[in-house]
């Protein structure tokens, strides 16, 4: 047995002599670089498989509705811009300018005066309604059980209301928070702008930019709701075929790194180690099921081959064993080998009973017998 491309053996599973069955590994070469080829191999194939799940399924909605949105949005700026529109966007500006100039005067200005006497009020009455709630829970709190009286629930409920109270007051004389004053005073400062900008009629370069976002925007969404082409439809399936066809190859090639048991046998040579370097087509292991030892003959001749038929019974005679032993003919080759000049076909015979002692190699001589039919 041979590896069919060079490699590095890292991996020896078998020695002479040890017995194996159909499809057991016996030596690989290069497995990590074959595994990860597979790898990467099956990753683009799953890859393409779902380009091709994607488009068939189309535009998801959340993806629809964006566009849209992005449409309806430039369609209005450049309803804006346009001078049928321009009276209610600059009414619509106006308002918004107003609302956030009242908003940041509020925040530099604080509170109103009658807010802050009300909040005052309102912790004034907090306070007053605390005492007397403790007044009342100090008579009994030599009492056993104190926590489950009125008096013990009524000074709770009063000490929470008048914490809130002053919570309120505090936060109507607090300073506002600087983040917050800055953000409202941005807010004035770009509804100003969004006004001055109605207010200046539009450019024809402004219009036809506003016009072609439309169309952009437009054509993106049409081309979302329309699904994928044909086109591309096609080239997703076509990648999907390449990609298949190199996963298929990396398997094959990370197959070819195995050395796999064609069929139940022994291990009868071995001339590999681990880390050797091996060139294809080098003999590498050898297997042999001798549990069925077959004879080959290397002189019948071209004269006598002619009288030879498949099924006709043979004598095998082992010179070693000094025993004759039945067969009968199995294979005639088509084609002659020449030996010596000598033109000789092989016939192959097989044996109707193995000796235990019988080894392969050993010669024999074979008796056919050519009037039996």
């Amino acid at each position: 047995m041979a590896f069919p491309a060079t490699g590095r053996v890292d991996t020896l599973l078998v020695a002479t002599g040890d017995p194996v069955g159909q499809g057991v590994l016996l030596a690989a070469t290069n497995q990590a670089a074959a595994d990860n080829a597979v790898i990467q191999a099956q990753a683009a194939l799953f890859r393409a498989q779902a380009q091709v799940a994607e488009l068939q399924a189309g535009a998801r909605p959340q993806e629809i509705d964006g566009v849209q949105a992005e449409v309806d949005a430039l369609q209005a700026r450049l309803a804006q811009l346009s001078d049928a529109e321009r009276p209610q966007a600059v009414a619509a500006a106006r308002a918004e300018l107003a609302a956030a100039q009242a908003a940041y005067r509020q925040l530099s200005n604080g509170p109103r005066t009658e807010a802050r006497i009300q909040a005052l009020v309102d912790k004034s009455n907090a306070e007053a309604a605390l005492q007397q709630a403790q007044s009342a829970y100090n008579r009994v709190a030599s009492s056993n059980d104190v926590g489950m009286l009125p008096e013990s629930r009524a000074l709770q409920q009063a000490t929470n209301n008048f914490e809130a109270a002053k919570a309120r007051y505090d936060a109507l004389y607090a300073a506002p928070d600087a983040d917050i004053v800055a953000a409202a005073f941005a807010q004035v400062q770009a509804a100003q702008a969004a006004l001055d900008q109605l207010l200046s009629p539009a450019t024809a370069s402004q219009l036809a930019e506003a016009e072609a976002q439309v169309r952009s925007a437009q054509a993106r969404l049409d081309l979302l709701k329309a699904g994928a082409t044909d086109q591309a439809l096609a080239k997703a399936a076509v990648d999907v075929t390449e990609a298949e066809a190199a996963y298929k190859l990396a398997q094959a090639k990370r197959a070819d790194t195995e050395l796999r048991a064609p069929f139940t046998g022994t291990v009868t040579a071995v001339t590999i180690t681990t880390g050797e370097m091996v060139q294809p087509g080098q003999n590498v292991v050898t297997v042999a099921d001798l549990a069925n030892l077959r004879v080959e003959t290397t002189d019948l001749s071209e004269r006598d081959v002619a009288r030879v038929t498949i099924g006709q019974p043979a004598t095998i005679y082992i010179e070693a064993l000094n025993s004759d032993i039945a067969g009968r003919v199995a294979e005639i080759a088509p084609a002659a080998n020449v030996i010596g000049g000598d033109v000789v076909y092989t016939v192959t015979i097989e044996l109707q009973e193995q000796p235990a002692d019988l080894r392969w190699g050993m010669s024999a001589d074979v008796q056919i017998d050519t009037q039996s039919p």
